[in-house]
């Protein structure tokens, strides 16, 4: 059987498509322009829905990239910078979603976004003896950059974890000695 591409769409199939679209996730206006384009019958029809749309304030991306950010790092623990990546990702404007991330980070600990990364990340291992294998510490740090955490913090608290393991060995060999 081959496949047929769905007939073009009039303003209201486009308002009741991106009606749908929207009731399953968020888009950005962006992303929902390029979706609309594709199912659109006439071009001009997609500035009219999107037009429409925004009248209605059923897209926003000033409001899209704030409870991004926000779901991002409480849901998910993710750093600043890898939040930050994702919504250009999704196409938001450089300004508003820089705008959004730092609204959403602010007042925040990024020391115990970490230790609660790594903590979930190396759920029941040790820590401390884990991190004290070069491969185990370099892999450590490339999932705290990949997850967006600044250099200097992610170094601080995997030091603090290394320290942490020395210390036990050196009690550990003070005690037997």
């Amino acid at each position: 059987m081959a496949f047929r591409s769905p007939k073009p769409l009039d303003i209201e199939g486009l308002m009741d498509y991106a009606a749908k679209a929207l009731s399953i996730r968020g888009y950005t206006i962006s992303e929902l322009k390029t979706r609309l384009k594709k199912r659109a019958a006439r071009a001009e029809d997609v500035e009219t829905v999107l037009g429409r749309l925004k009248e209605a304030n059923l897209v926003n991306d000033r409001r899209f990239a704030g409870s991004f950010a926000e779901w991002r790092r409480e849901s998910q623990g993710l750093g600043k910078t890898r939040v930050l990546r994702d919504l250009m990702a999704r196409r938001v404007a450089p300004a508003v979603a820089k705008q959004a991330v730092d609204a959403a980070f602010e007042g925040v600990d990024e020391t115990a976004m970490i230790e609660a990364f790594l903590k979930r990340k190396y759920r029941g291992k040790d820590l401390g003896a884990l991190l004290q294998k070069q491969k185990e510490l370099a892999s450590a740090f490339r999932k705290l950059r990949g997850a967006g955490f600044s250099t200097g913090n992610s170094i601080r608290v995997l030091k603090r974890y290394a320290a942490e393991a020395e210390r036990l060995e050196e009690m550990e060999e003070d005690s037997e000695g």
